[in-house]
């Protein structure tokens, strides 16, 4: 496993094997490549790369407005960078925002693609409540810890206090103007991109109990992305790539080997 900065800023690690398309992790808003430790773990015998998104952990974000764009031109600067041709990519949250897009845009670089709890079209009410958190980090000039009741288990928080520790230390090491400027982008998401351009076979996935993106967003994706495939982790909520990541590994690992 080796860490390094490329040239347009961006910091991630890697872990390079032979004749291996290597898998893509992009994190979720306010996070960083940390979150993914349960897959790098697990993914040994793969090549694997992770990084921290624009404005994020140790990646730089210089300009003022940014969008979707920007965080796939981050990307394919990246694995071009790398000299990857094909990736296998799996995008979380907002990270799963960026993947789609990214597909939109160079869906011939993608061996697979892998959207774990992706939103899509909320409700008037589900936006509102989003919209409420949203204004209150940009008063509080932080992200609440509450949002870890949201992204776990009660009962996994109980028993694992040093994930919850962990999280809340990224958390708070935010940025807040970079973390602002991309929270509206996922805020404010407008779920336009084209679809169509996405034939890349992909897995959709989501926890059984994750409010935010929710099992019915899930089903919606899947009948619009061609060649796509559903399934809901049991008894995860949002980061059940931790809390259930036995589950989410498997499943990847899965999809991952049947599309090489």
């Amino acid at each position: 496993m080796t860490t390094g900065t490329s040239a347009s800023g961006t910091f991630y690690v890697l872990n390079q094997k032979e004749q291996s398309i290597p898998i893509v992790f992009i994190h979720g808003v306010g996070l960083t490549y940390e979150i993914w430790q349960p897959q790098l773990d697990f993914f040994t015998n793969y090549s694997t790369l992770a990084y921290d998104i624009l404005g994020h952990g140790k990646s730089s974000l210089k300009k003022q407005n940014i969008s979707f764009d920007d965080f796939s031109d981050q990307l394919i600067k990246l694995i071009d960078e790398l000299n990857f041709q094909k990736i296998h990519l799996v995008g979380f949250s907002i990270g799963s925002l960026i993947a789609r897009n990214f597909a939109t845009k160079f869906n011939d670089r993608l061996q697979s693609l892998v959207l774990l709890g992706s939103i899509y079209k909320r409700t008037e009410q589900q936006q509102k409540i989003v919209n409420e958190r949203f204004n209150q980090a940009k008063r509080d000039l932080k992200l609440s810890k509450l949002a870890l009741k949201r992204w776990f288990t009660d009962k996994y928080l109980e028993n694992n206090p040093d994930t919850y520790d962990k999280i809340s230390s990224i958390l708070s090491s935010n940025n807040m103007e970079n973390f602002i400027k991309v929270y509206d982008l996922f805020v404010n998401h407008k779920n336009d991109e084209d679809f169509e351009k996405i034939t890349v076979n992909t897995l959709i996935m989501t926890g059984e109990y994750d409010i935010g993106s929710t099992i019915e967003m899930s089903q919606q994706l899947n009948k619009i992305i061609k060649n796509s495939q559903l399934q809901i982790i049991k008894n995860g909520k949002h980061l059940c790539g931790i809390e259930c990541a036995d589950d989410v590994n498997l499943t990847i690992k899965n999809f991952i080997d049947n599309n090489e």
